[in-house]
């Protein structure tokens, strides 16, 4: 049975689901940061999940990144799978901006975390909702 991991349930809000991960934002409004977490109980690593569920990661990585990357209109987009302080896998997909307050440096630990207001928040969480609607059916479908 999967659970979210505390931590990650702690610091983001949740979006929706793809088929395999489910999707949130860090509640930090610094940087559009948004965290994939696949639905599987027990995995750490990628090379943990079943080649299908691998393929499936990547894909739906990819399909967010360029999401993200046309809603936002980044500079770059970070990717990492770090997890040494939640062990639960989990992808960080972080858009950035050379003015951004970290730029060009990593985001961990460079300025503490700004929570979203509502407006913003509901904002993203719109935005968000129509790609999960749009993009995820033909996603399915592929």
């Amino acid at each position: 049975m999967f659970d979210l991991h505390e931590r990650l349930a702690e610091d983001c809000h949740w979006l929706g689901d793809f088929p395999l991960c489910r999707l949130l934002l860090m509640n930090d409004s610094h940087y559009p940061w948004f965290i994939l977490v696949p639905r599987v109980a027990g995995i750490r690593e990628v090379y943990e999940l079943p080649e299908e569920q691998q393929v499936q990661v990547l894909q739906e990585s990819s399909l967010l990144g360029r999401c993200i990357m046309g809603c936002f209109h980044g500079h770059k987009l970070n990717v990492a799978a770090l997890g040494n302080m939640v062990p639960q896998l989990h992808l960080h997909h972080i858009v950035r901006f050379p003015s951004d307050v970290a730029w060009p440096g990593p985001v961990w630990g460079k300025v503490p975390p700004t929570a979203y207001d509502d407006a913003e928040l509901a904002r993203i969480k719109g935005m968000m909702g129509e790609v999960l609607s749009s993009q995820a059916i033909d996603y399915q479908a592929a």
